[in-house]
């Protein structure tokens, strides 16, 4: 070789070696068309590597086809391990499954039989993802050890983290979720240090937050993606192909925390940025762009936002289904939800099923449907365990029904649920809850407190720019503010000097309110002093004269 054609050889691996993706794929492509310079097996699957991180997903699995062939032909069985997997991968991403299980077993055909070796460990991983998938937890602990192992004798930090999320993932799916996240931040803790290769850390970057969204582990779902966000703005001069991945995640945490504008403005980004082969993502961020539409009252744009979801395979539910009962729709959203809960499986990760429990029980309040809220609700109690996310939507789901059978019990489920929103700081959830516990409080007689939870939720609503639930709020604080009674008294109080006021002895009001007597009379002390009057008369005067009888 000349030295021109040395010195090309050497800036293109030192691009790699860089990780200096765009750089690499212009040095390598302009080597591959050049007649004097015959790229290596390693040098295609570099130029393979370099097309992907481009965003030439076809020429890099174009690349990769001729690097297994020059593999195979020079007997190298781990390299034709290792690009067989990856066009497994590239195969399943651009969702062709059928090649991808060709390659597959063909890089199980070249791997099974050698030494062990640090390529090995990628086909543990798919054991592992595989046993997961169809619910044999031993078999994917047991996938998860074999590449624990490898990566240990290969000292690959790359690998050894890889395994450390895969076994997180496997104890998550069989419900041990401290292990899991241990495990899990063990993992990311690598990423975050700089440790891995750019590759393994955006995998780590998406398979985590996916992780902690299906958990419902809301603080690590906020860390890592901010974390997330930073790394992909700092690796790489082109394109990143995790950005658009982690975006969607951020648009969905973005919407949690109630940031909606740059909400939405990231959902667009991240429909823009999502590769070909992670389209699921930008379904994700479509169905959050929906929600914030929905809720601000743009109907008509949440539709299309659901819509395109629908149309890149997911099914956009519970957004739909609420979107549906705001038209009202409420028997088109009651059997959207039906089906929506027949046709998830526990790989969509408990706070999906949460999500739509909760609505189901929303829009069966809303159809009188008591007994079928009762159930989604008691349902989504066992689903919640001690995780705060799940378990504030678990109270506020009880206490709507509690509203409906005994509103009496409301008040306690309802303050538990506002207490757990209001730590998980998700705004929107927690004017939500405040509106059920404002109902609570008058049916409990306590009008002032229901007054204090209407006007904070209220401001809740429009700072998120929530306008129908704002304009609702508004008008029952108008109408609270209307049935305000006189004198400062209680509706309670109420009660009982308009039964005093028509002739009833103190005996006679406790057995019409079902109290004791004891407390009618405590109940009449406060009228006394409140009104300024001392006997009976007096008060039932002041009754006439308010309007109270």
């Amino acid at each position: 070789m000349s030295a021109p054609v040395i010195d090309r050889a050497g800036r293109a691996r030192d691009a790699v070696a860089r990780e200096a993706w765009g750089e690499a794929y212009a040095l390598l492509h302009a080597r591959d068309r050049h007649p004097d310079e015959a790229l290596t097996p390693d040098d295609l699957g570099a130029l393979s590597d370099a097309a992907w991180w481009s965003g030439h997903l076809d020429e890099s699995v174009a690349a990769r086809l001729r690097a297994h062939a020059a593999h195979v032909a020079a007997g190298d069985h781990r390299g034709a391990g290792l690009a067989a997997w990856w066009l497994h991968y590239e195969y399943a991403g651009l969702g062709r499954p059928a090649v991808a299980a060709g390659w597959l077993h063909r890089a199980r055909h070249h791997l099974d039989g050698l030494p062990p070796c640090p390529e090995q460990s990628f086909l543990a991983w798919a054991d592992a993802e595989e046993a997961t998938a169809r619910g044999d937890g031993p078999a994917a602990l047991a996938a998860t050890g074999r590449m624990t192992r490898l990566a240990e004798r290969s000292r690959s930090p790359d690998l050894l983290a890889l395994s450390r999320q895969a076994a997180s993932a496997a104890l998550l799916a069989q419900g041990r979720r401290a292990e899991g996240l241990a495990l899990l931040d063990e993992a990311m803790c690598a990423a975050e240090a700089g440790e891995l290769s750019g590759v393994f850390t955006g995998w780590l970057y998406c398979l985590a937050l996916t992780q902690c969204m299906e958990a419902a582990d809301f603080g690590r779902a906020v860390e890592w993606t901010r974390t997330a966000m930073e790394w992909c703005a700092a690796f790489g001069t082109g394109d990143n192909p995790f950005r658009g991945v982690c975006r969607a995640h951020r648009v969905e945490v973005l919407d949690l925390l109630g940031e909606w504008t740059a909400a939405e403005e990231e959902a667009r980004r991240a429909c823009r940025e999502v590769p070909v082969d992670c389209l699921e993502a930008a379904a994700a961020a479509y169905c959050a762009a929906g929600d914030v539409q929905r809720r601000q009252g743009r109907l008509d744009e949440a539709a299309r936002s659901y819509a395109h979801a629908h149309e890149l395979g997911r099914l956009p539910q519970p957004g739909l289904a609420l979107l549906r009962l705001a038209q009202g729709r409420a028997d088109a959203a009651a059997a959207g939800l039906r089906l929506a809960l027949a046709c998830q499986d526990a790989r969509h990760g408990p706070l999906a099923r949460a999500r739509l429990l909760a609505a189901s029980t929303e829009v069966s309040l809303a159809v009188g449907a008591v007994r079928d809220a009762a159930d989604a609700a008691a349902e989504l109690d066992a689903l919640a365990g001690d995780v705060p996310l799940l378990r504030a939507l678990a109270g506020t789901a009880a206490g709507a029904v509690a509203l409906a059978e005994d509103p009496g019990a409301a008040a306690p489920v309802l303050r538990r649920a506002l207490d757990l929103w209001l730590r998980l700081r998700v705004p929107y959830e927690a004017a939500q809850t405040r509106m059920l516990l404002a109902a609570a409080d008058r049916a409990a007689g306590d009008e002032e407190a229901a007054r204090l939870e209407l006007a904070f939720a209220r401001d809740g609503f429009e700072g998120l720019g929530a306008g129908p639930d704002a304009r609702r709020a508004a008008a029952l604080l108008s109408a609270a503010a209307r049935r305000r009674l006189p004198g400062g008294l209680t509706a309670r109080e109420a009660e009982v000097l308009r039964l005093v006021a028509g002739g009833a002895t103190n005996k006679g009001v406790a057995g019409a309110l079902v109290i004791s007597e004891h407390t009618v009379a405590r109940h009449l002390n406060n009228i006394f002093a409140k009104l300024g009057v001392s006997t009976r008369s007096a008060a039932t005067a002041y009754a006439y004269a308010h309007g109270l009888v």
